[in-house]
């Protein structure tokens, strides 16, 4: 059944995802309920109704239920008991079981693990004697990181010799992890796709990521792969995708490391590195979002122009001063997407922009030069 304009759509969460899929949905003539325990959240503050609560919130949950003709998440960290508590009465898409496994790294990597994708060598780590009998097997530099609720390189530690065993196991507090080999790197990309109610699967143009201190900096689009390697990484996204039964929008990050493609994580829901889709692409990944929840057919993903997606940090509002944005506006192909977050602090991702232009290396050279004018101070 196709959930169409007019009907009411809730979101669980109020961040700059939520913003731009609200954004997204009422452009295209729905109503959108918000549930958020945040009162200055940026999608509520867009949102038909703002439901400022806890995801756990009884009352809360069902009212999104009675008001809400089909239900979707901004990101993966809302319980999946509160997603299996919605789905009794209204589609919720995507559902419990992908979401769980994506909001724990110990399920996401078994799961991977189990139907054959490859990622980088790991071990479960649930005390310290496992990760000291484990750092031997997986050897030095490795990558600590908690089980549930880490991002943007929180939750994380880096361990380059036996020494920091004791430090690492400290600092993440004794929490349930994963340790990784860390992998001498090439490059990483990320693909974001859709999967529809039908089992149909989309895919955008690969993108080429750079981060910095664990958060997204720049996304090149297209990724500098080779054809080959593109069709790789596409088809294993899609494959990822149908063994999750997944339905919605979702993106799988990948490293390439000695010319071997590894699966590094999965994100149920509209990504960072997706950004650039919003003016580089026929239907943007939040349209597509609100496609995918709807039931209806999913939207053409093809890329009208090269473009590299910068991400703004609030890093770059110095002594809170408002960054000089004449800077970007002075050029045609730059377009500025703001979050509406009142408070910039350092990592706080605040907005981004994309630079479009008739290749790749014109639209890399302007962004980085923009880039380097917003992080100098004013």
């Amino acid at each position: 059944m196709k959930t169409l304009p007019g009907s009411t759509l809730g979101m669980l969460g109020g961040g700059q995802l939520g913003r731009m899929f609200t954004i997204a949905a009422r452009t295209m003539g729905y109503e959108v309920v918000v549930l958020d325990p945040d009162k200055e959240s940026p999608a509520g503050k867009l949102a038909t109704t703002h439901i400022c609560a806890d995801y756990a919130d009884q009352a809360a949950l069902e009212q999104i239920a009675k008001n809400c003709d089909a239900i979707t998440t901004e990101f993966e960290n809302v319980p999946a008991s509160t997603l299996e508590a919605l789905a009794k009465t209204k589609p919720v898409r995507p559902g419990a079981k992908a979401i769980s496994i994506a909001q724990d790294r110990i399920q996401e990597k078994n799961f991977l693990k189990d139907n054959g994708f490859y990622t980088a060598p790991f071990a479960v780590i649930n005390s310290l004697e496992d990760l000291k009998n484990s750092i031997s097997k997986i050897g030095t530099p490795a990558i600590l990181k908690v089980s549930r609720f880490g991002y943007d390189g929180k939750g994380q530690f880096g361990i380059n010799a036996e020494s920091d065993i004791e430090k690492a196991w400290e600092t993440l507090e004794g929490e349930a992890c994963v340790l990784e080999q860390r992998m001498p790197l090439d490059i990483e990309v990320s693909v974001v796709l859709a999967r529809g109610t039908e089992g149909e699967v989309v895919t955008y143009p690969v993108s080429e990521n750079i981060h910095e201190g664990g958060i997204l900096d720049v996304s090149v689009v297209p990724a500098r792969i080779n054809e080959d390697l593109e069709t790789k990484v596409t088809d294993l996204a899609k494959q990822i995708a149908t063994a999750l039964d997944y339905v919605g929008i979702m993106a799988v990050e990948f490293f390439i490391s000695n010319d071997e493609l590894l699966v590094n994580e999965i994100a149920p829901r509209p990504h960072n590195s997706g950004h650039y889709t919003l003016d580089a692409c026929v239907t943007d990944q939040f349209e597509q979002q609100v496609r995918a929840v709807c039931g209806l057919p999913l939207g053409d993903t093809r890329l009208l122009s090269p473009v590299v997606m910068i991400n703004m940090l609030g890093d770059i509002w110095h002594n809170d001063q408002t960054p000089k944005w004449q800077k970007l506006l002075n050029h045609p192909n730059v377009k500025l997407h703001l979050y509406g977050k009142k408070e910039a602090r350092p990592g706080r991702k605040m907005g981004h922009f994309n630079v479009l232009a008739e290749n790749i290396d014109d639209a890399l050279k302007l962004a980085e030069d923009l880039k380097n004018q917003l992080s100098k101070a004013n």
